[in-house]
């Protein structure tokens, strides 16, 4: 028989659990789930050596085990720090673990760009979240904020550095997943941004999982930029056979429309299976997918809203009130508009109306978009353009 592994007890905001010897206070923290659970920006259990570099993850340690109850000096990154046993942890219980986050979240908020409202993030951004729930109402930067020009990284993906925070997850993902690692960190201190040497683009076939990992708006799929926001679609799981992939994946519809393809997620919003560029990209079809329901998203969101499960479909009482008789049709909707004949998932760019007036192929280019307009981008916006407020 092998041997028992030896568990140890651990105290976190007075709640008590048993975890494994190598376990991270932030592992043991989610075993308990709830609030207890410190928020991470650059952790990511599915990945090695990530974590310990954003440090929104804070706790203090105010014993730091049975044999040595003294407390630890400072406070201590969660996602990096082993227990031990007897430890006793203090994470929402104590205002200076609080205070300390609003000053990391304060400071990784500096150069962030304020445009949640351009930005395809929204609704999804764990940096929105950990704002609203750990962050200031304002901030002491009066400095400006440092900008950078987008860049394709190849016909799927879209770097916008302006939002990174240098997570550094899409690095070890390229390292981990995609099996070539052909972008990383240049430069140093406030100079240091993720880009590619010469502006290579990323050609892996498990590249387009950067998407996915990256927690903010910096890494976005270029087949869904501005087509919808995500809080009018509605997320459903499917699966097909793919020879790359476990082709196990999430399916955004707007009606009838796959707007976009992403992986599976857990509750702490990590993917569950990486899935390959084929099935994010080229798979836009409902019937490349077998159907298996609705996705349950365990995140408070407004993706949300509206997503209702289980609803019995009223009784139809027009023919019992006609003696029988089928209602008549007074007027076809599709003989009078092209609306229903559009397909969103197939242009290349934002519908406009000229989209849904007889050219259902016709795009518009959203100002926000133009990556080479008047001037430098001065202002810290989404926009090239100088004349952007």
């Amino acid at each position: 028989m092998s041997e028992e592994k030896k568990l140890f007890k651990v105290t976190i905001d007075n709640i008590q659990v048993e975890v494994e010897a190598g376990t991270t206070i932030l592992m043991a923290a989610r075993k308990i789930g709830g609030d207890v659970v410190p928020p991470t920006m650059c952790y990511y259990s599915k990945l090695d050596k990530t974590g310990g570099y954003c440090r929104t993850c804070l706790v203090r340690v105010a014993a730091g085990s049975a044999a040595d109850p003294r407390p630890m000096p400072k406070l201590v990154a969660s996602c990096r720090t082993q227990v031990m046993d007897g430890m006793i942890v203090e994470n929402i219980t104590n205002p200076a673990v609080l205070e300390a986050r609003k000053g990391v979240v304060e400071f990784l908020l500096l150069n962030h760009p304020l445009d949640c409202p351009v930005c395809d993030q929204a609704g999804e951004c764990d940096l929105q979240d950990l704002s609203y729930e750990h962050g200031k109402e304002g901030t002491r930067y009066e400095f400006k904020r440092r900008t950078f020009e987008r860049i394709d990284l190849g016909p799927y993906i879209q770097l916008h550095m302006t939002r990174c925070i240098l997570c550094y997850r899409c690095v070890h993902t390229a390292n981990q997943v995609a099996g070539q690692r052909e972008h990383g960190v240049l430069d140093r201190g406030d100079h240091a941004q993720i880009a590619t040497y010469i502006q290579k683009s990323l050609d892996s076939n498990m590249i387009g999982n950067v998407i996915d990992v990256c927690p903010v708006g910096a890494l976005t799929d270029r087949t869904f930029r501005f087509k919808q926001r995500v809080w009018f679609t509605k997320p459903v799981d499917a699966h097909r056979d793919c020879p790359e992939c476990s082709g196990r994946v999430r399916l955004w519809f707007r009606g009838d429309d796959v707007l976009r393809v992403t992986a599976r997620k857990d509750q702490w919003g990590e993917v569950e299976e990486w899935i390959c560029n084929t099935c994010r990209f080229d798979k836009k079809e409902k019937s490349d997918w077998t159907i298996e329901g609705p996705t349950r998203l365990d995140r408070h969101s407004v993706i949300n809203a509206g997503h209702y499960v289980g609803v019995e479909k009223p009784k139809e009482t027009f023919k019992e009130v006609m003696n029988g008789r089928d209602p008549k049709l007074l007027m076809d909707i599709h003989t009078i508009s092209d609306v229903n004949q559009v397909d969103l998932h197939g242009i290349p760019g934002p519908a406009t109306s000229a989209t849904f007036n007889g050219n259902p192929t016709a795009t518009g280019t959203n100002i926000t978009d133009v990556k080479e307009g008047i001037g430098r981008n001065q202002h810290g916006t989404d926009s090239t353009n100088a004349n952007t407020p």
